[in-house]
């Protein structure tokens, strides 16, 4: 065996090491979502310190505090409140239900409540049934559409009475 020849060390004049710090920078350092928290954080600080001004825990130690017997211990004060506040009023907000129903969940329902109305064993043992779902899986299913299509679900049942009456 011969002596291997080692590779020299060479300038790779391809990469911008100024944008590979911003990189590494950006990479250890991550966006925070909550923008209350955002705009509060001093970057001179550290994270504990941060949350400890905005009133927030961070982490698991600490956060109830252990009275002592003489009971005169300094109660820390948090330098900003409104970051507090602020998550407060969003978390109170509130949100609209986002959730849908797929098409063929939503034909599936309609089919099964046209033919079987609220009876789910019934249901369950459709030849439309493709995927053996059990009474209670179709229950589950036609509350969602239920809930989801509230408008869609009460001219469905109305167009049904005025079927069922003529």
């Amino acid at each position: 065996m011969g002596k291997r020849a080692s590779k020299r060390n060479t300038f790779n004049y391809n990469l911008d090491r100024k944008k590979l710090k911003k990189k590494m920078i950006k990479k250890y350092k991550p966006r925070i979502e909550c923008d209350q928290i955002r705009k509060a954080w001093n970057p001179h600080r550290t994270a504990k310190q941060n949350m400890r001004d905005m009133g927030l825990a961070f982490g698991g130690k600490g956060v109830l505090p252990i009275t002592s017997k003489a009971g005169d211990e300094p109660v820390d004060q948090v330098m900003k409140p409104y970051v507090v506040r602020e998550m407060e009023e969003e978390a109170n907000l509130p949100r609209k239900d986002t959730t849908t129903c797929s098409t063929d969940l939503i034909e599936y329902v309609q089919h099964m409540i046209r033919e079987h109305g609220e009876d789910y064993k019934a249901m369950a043992r459709d030849e439309k049934n493709y995927y053996q779902d059990t009474p209670k899986q179709i229950k589950r299913k036609v509350d969602l559409y239920k809930r989801c299509h509230a408008e869609e679900h009460a001219t469905f049942l109305a167009s049904l009475q005025a079927q069922t009456s003529s």
